[in-house]
């Protein structure tokens, strides 16, 4: 990743959401091993990130690895474990340069604890960084992350602390493993496929949906702008009329 440049302000999603998608199949296009198009889209990580600094993004979250991924085969499971632990150690010295804090989001008991450890060791050393949050999705699901808001707050209730019908949509959404950020106001697939997997269920609701027919390791800066350009051109009205947007952006 490059030294990242300061860029003029534009109109631009506070948090952009990706799904990376493709590794594989850019891979076996190229009759290269599957893990070959993982290491490849870590230099499209590289690109998008700094494309997003330079933006001024506030947050990007990375869906790096799903609840489902553990279904795959063992041999590429283990690449991926390897790449991610990698990753961690080679990738964190950048992101200090960059003043990107990094954060991991997911269910973290299934990692080999020499990964988590690493996983904290990341975080901490990049944790006073302001610039943007990198956030990492792994071992995450939608589903997951809605059954654990909903658990903590079946404790709280369990506790006496709160009352069943103190439950509400805004309080969940604090419990979120997203909960003190910003919602993703773009959500961007590659690879060709239009659908979500199980990413960010809650926090998607009001996303705009960008998809990409580029595999993962081809979407790079001038893929990542285009999508950029794509959401400033969108009208985003909430359940709202046209007009009714259109008047609260004259007022």
């Amino acid at each position: 990743m490059e030294k990242i440049k300061p860029a003029v302000p534009s109109s631009v999603p506070r948090h952009v959401a990706i799904i990376m998608d493709g590794n594989n199949r850019w891979a076996k296009k190229r009759l290269l091993p599957g893990v070959a198009g993982h290491k490849a889209g870590v230099d499209a990580v590289r690109a998008v990130i700094e494309v997003c600094a330079e933006a001024k993004v506030e947050v990007l979250t990375l869906f790096a690895f799903s609840s489902e991924n553990w279904q795959r085969p063992a041999e590429e499971v283990g690449a991926l474990m390897e790449l991610f632990f990698t990753a961690l150690r080679s990738e964190t010295k950048r992101l200090n340069e960059n003043d990107i804090s990094l954060r991991i989001i997911g269910d973290r008991s299934r990692f080999h604890p020499e990964l988590q450890a690493a996983m904290r060791e990341a975080e901490v050393r990049t944790s006073g960084n302001s610039r943007f949050v990198l956030q990492i999705a792994a071992s995450y699901g939608g589903q997951w992350d809605i059954a654990q808001a909903a658990q903590r707050l079946a404790r709280e209730v369990q506790a006496g602390h709160l009352q069943p019908e103190d439950i509400t949509p805004e309080l969940l959404q604090t419990c979120l493993a997203t909960g003190d950020l910003p919602l993703p106001d773009l959500c961007i697939r590659t690879g060709g496929e239009h659908r979500i997997s199980n990413f960010l269920l809650w926090q998607l609701a009001y996303a705009e949906l960008y998809f990409s027919d580029l595999f993962w390791p081809d979407f790079k800066h001038d893929a990542m702008r285009a999508a950029l350009a794509d959401f400033a051109s969108r009208q985003r009205r909430f359940g709202k009329t046209s007009e009714q947007v259109e008047a609260g952006a004259r007022a």
